[in-house]
């Protein structure tokens, strides 16, 4: 019996399955699909080694009918730090907004090859999902210096001239926005900044044990894998006990094949997205 403060009734229900609620959200997302004229997908990435760096490309491509751009369709190959600056450019002439966080740009030494397939494929969908945030958004979207992005073939030219009339813009919209500053913060903003801080540090709690778990988990999974054989090999020289003895053996495949799911589904499903709130919560802040 829930209402709001002008009395208008508050409907509380829930869909009757989680199938229902599937369903519901993917008709969502065919309307959206059918009214949206802007679409953007990050894929191919190549590696390029020259004789100061290696570094790692991806291919923009972005189909579109608006009138702001000249072509429906373009295709441009962007690297890690042209994602960055996009991003600072975002935060430059649109200060009012929250951006979409990047995934982190260094990873430590030794842990992580940032050039090995399963790494370089992990940052293609994190760009991807950064740049369709963005496309879906109906401010940022329209911005020039994201046009720029999707459309240049040279980016660089643009970084070096330092877009003079788009950093004009950007420049008078930090002018403007600068004269609403305040002295002190409002103790909304000061309460959300002890929340975001609070909310971070168990974030990155969750997210130090659970790569624990994951690191035992894969750790135990070897020993298994070594253990189950054991079991078969001693069947095949004990005939009364053969049957029960590849009975067990059977059983720690089994489980064998449970924790690498488990494994897996912690990995790309979980950590991530544990990631991903501590970079939203950064933004946020």
């Amino acid at each position: 019996d829930l209402s709001l403060p002008n009395g208008t009734p508050v409907d509380t229900s829930s869909p009757a399955s989680s199938s229902s609620l599937l369903n519901r959200l993917q008709l969502d997302d065919d309307l959206d699909g059918e009214t949206r004229d802007l679409f953007v997908t990050v894929d191919d990435p190549k590696k390029h080694v020259c004789t100061m760096e290696t570094y790692i490309t991806y291919r923009v491509t972005t189909k579109t009918t608006r009138a702001e751009f000249d072509l429906p369709e373009y295709s441009v190959r962007r690297r890690y730090q042209d994602f960055d600056w996009l991003r600072n450019k975002l935060e430059e002439s649109q200060p009012t907004h929250l951006i979409p966080p990047l995934p982190e740009k260094f990873v430590v030494k030794g842990v992580v090859d940032r050039f090995s397939e399963e790494f370089v494929e992990t940052r293609r969908k994190a760009l991807d999902k950064f740049l369709k945030r963005i496309t879906d958004h109906p401010v940022l979207s329209f911005n020039e210096h994201f046009n720029v992005f999707l459309t240049a073939k040279d980016l660089n030219a643009y970084k070096k001239q330092g877009m003079a009339l788009l950093s004009k813009v950007g420049e008078s919209v930090k002018y403007v926005t600068g004269g609403y500053k305040l002295r002190s913060r409002p103790l909304e903003f000061a309460a959300i900044g002890d929340y975001l801080d609070t909310f971070s540090l168990k974030l990155g709690t969750i997210d130090r044990i659970a790569q624990r778990i994951i690191k035992e988990q894969l750790e135990y999974l070897v020993e298994l894998r070594e253990y189950g054989p054991v079991y078969s090999t001693w069947g095949g020289l004990e005939v009364e006990l053969s049957e029960p003895l590849e009975g067990v053996s059977a059983c720690i495949g089994n489980c064998c094949t449970a924790l690498e799911e488990l494994s897996e589904d912690m990995t790309e499903d979980f950590l991530p997205v544990l990631r991903e709130y501590i970079l939203y919560s950064e933004s946020m802040k």
